[in-house]
């Protein structure tokens, strides 16, 4: 369906009616879902509509406000590379130079810009789980695991998405501010905005705030998980806010805040040539996920922390804003048919995944030289064949899930219950061998470990 303003479909329902309406679907979709609580707010550029449903932690019967804060998990990022490019525009770095400049635990990658840190261009690895990270500092866990034997990539040739790249950019704060992570994303960005700091890990909230939730497989019923991030992994998750917040920073991304300037949210929104996120987004910019819609090209990012999931959408030329959170593993199918349901009552179209996700690649083909190990820091994807000879990809020795490949080196990965399809990224090909050489899934790149 081809991108419109909401101006007919929306004229027929008064601001009121809108909200009814969208109320009724918020509540019904998360029964439907097993999301316990759930947030949704839109902004038109001239109307705001912000809803809540339901628990905001099942373990308490604490309800869902506008004002409770959620795990953002992911969403974090945006608001670590706006605070990035904050300080570049006062003249305190740039985006251009080598991100060791700044940081001495990275002087064994000399090439890595901060432009490269932002985008998950810089080849780095994603890192280790937060157990391991939290039993170290962030000087020793970038020297670690930032390392040149470590890259999968030339910075510059390719994406990788990576919490040490988000690790680094949050010591790179501290390193020119002089302040600790927490307390400038609060003083130079969140309190502009208008919204109360909250942080994993912090002390006692001021705010009311919303636990995530798994769901009980034996009994359907959901409960409360517990957040894991490691401290020195604040900068890439740490961050709690709420559906009405991510408002306020969406209108900043797209020039319409005094707390952003213009031409810095410009820059952040500009792809990246080398950013191909696959299943994440259609591009990347300088710490925003970018969404093809029709002739649009809408701006955000997704997040998720333990049982929680959140999405920011905006549309810089109509200036719509759109964010929804979500408290339980569920909310993401949540927010994407909530997504058909803004289509039906607005005439827009949010972009709930990227454009590429729902391409037709045609007919399926072998790809037996895929077949081999790869390695994303410590992290193994393994691709073997399976039962019936189609290859099929475990992660870290976990239950094998059939892969169907593509001529253009694209994979879709096959629920083995249902059958169904879901993007899983792509393969690589060395230019100069012909050999396939890397393996990117869900937005993380493996490189080739085996002879092949």
């Amino acid at each position: 369906m081809p991108y419109t303003t909401p101006t007919a479909p929306a004229a027929s329902r008064t601001p009121s009616l809108l909200r009814r309406e969208l109320q009724d679907r918020l509540d019904t979709l998360a029964r439907t879902h097993r999301v316990p609580g759930a947030q949704l707010a839109l902004d038109t550029g001239t109307d705001v509509v912000a809803l809540h449903t339901g628990t905001a932690d099942t373990a308490t019967g604490a309800p869902f406000t506008r004002d409770t804060a959620v795990p953002l998990g992911s969403l974090t990022k945006p608001y670590t590379a706006a605070l990035v490019m904050l300080l570049a525009d006062d003249g305190d770095l740039d985006p251009d130079e080598p991100a060791a400049a700044h940081l001495p635990e990275l002087a064994g990658i000399p090439e890595v810009t901060i432009g490269h840190l932002l985008s998950h261009t810089g080849g780095l690895p994603t890192g280790p789980d937060s157990d391991t990270a939290a039993a170290t500092t962030a000087a020793r866990y970038l020297a670690a695991v930032c390392t040149a034997d470590a890259q999968l990539f030339p910075p510059g040739t390719d994406f990788s998405y990576s919490n040490a790249g988000y690790v680094a950019a949050g010591r790179l704060v501290e390193a020119v501010t002089g302040m600790p992570w927490h307390e400038a994303v609060a003083a130079l960005l969140l309190e502009p905005l208008g919204t109360a700091p909250a942080f994993l890990g912090g002390s006692a909230h001021t705010r009311p705030a919303a636990a995530g939730h798994a769901v009980n497989t034996a009994t359907g019923r959901p409960l409360p998980a517990r957040q894991n991030l490691a401290p020195l992994e604040a900068p890439a998750g740490a961050l709690l806010a709420s559906a009405v917040d991510l408002i306020a920073f969406g209108n900043a991304l797209i020039g319409r805040s005094h707390v952003l300037p213009p031409a810095v949210a410009k820059d952040m929104r500009r792809p990246e040539p080398a950013a191909r996120p696959g299943a994440l987004a259609d591009g990347w910019g300088l710490g925003v996920a970018l969404y093809r819609q029709a002739d649009r090209v809408w701006c955000g990012h997704d997040g998720n922390a333990q049982g929680t999931s959140c999405h920011l959408r905006a549309d810089p030329e109509s200036g719509m804003v759109v964010a929804f959170t979500g408290n339980a593993a569920g909310a993401t199918a949540l927010w994407r048919d909530l997504t058909d349901e803004l289509a039906r009552l607005t005439g827009v179209r949010v972009p709930a995944t990227a454009q590429d996700a729902d391409r037709d690649r045609g007919r399926p083909v072998a790809l037996p030289e895929c077949v081999g190990a790869y390695r994303n820091g410590t992290t193994v994807y393994c691709v073997a064949p399976g039962p019936d000879g189609s290859p099929a990809l475990s992660v870290d020795g976990d239950l094998p899930l059939p892969l169907v490949c593509y001529a253009d080196l694209a994979c879709d990965l096959r629920d083995p219950a249902t059958g169904r399809l879901e993007p899983g990224g792509r393969f690589h090909r060395d230019p100069a061998t012909g050999r396939i050489d890397r393996v990117q899934i869900s937005g993380r790149t493996a490189r080739r470990t085996d002879d092949g």
